[in-house]
């Protein structure tokens, strides 16, 4: 099902970066995420609630665009 949130992300497995781009346009990146929260978060019934309630907390970030 899509996101009313997340429009897609794409994981830098290298860097362990999570890049989403929103709905909206904007595009944050978002630090030292490991692949097993990757894993979750693909799987996730509702992308942003699993942004707000894991991620976001947990995560440093930064506004790209």
């Amino acid at each position: 099902m899509p996101s009313s949130v997340v429009n897609h992300f794409i994981y830098f497995q290298e860097t362990e970066i999570l890049r989403i781009i929103y709905q909206s346009g904007a595009v944050y990146d978002y630090f030292k995420v490991p692949s097993t929260i990757i894993e979750k978060f693909g799987k996730a019934k509702s992308k942003g609630q699993f942004l707000n309630i894991v991620i976001k907390p947990q995560f440093k970030y930064i506004k790209i665009e």
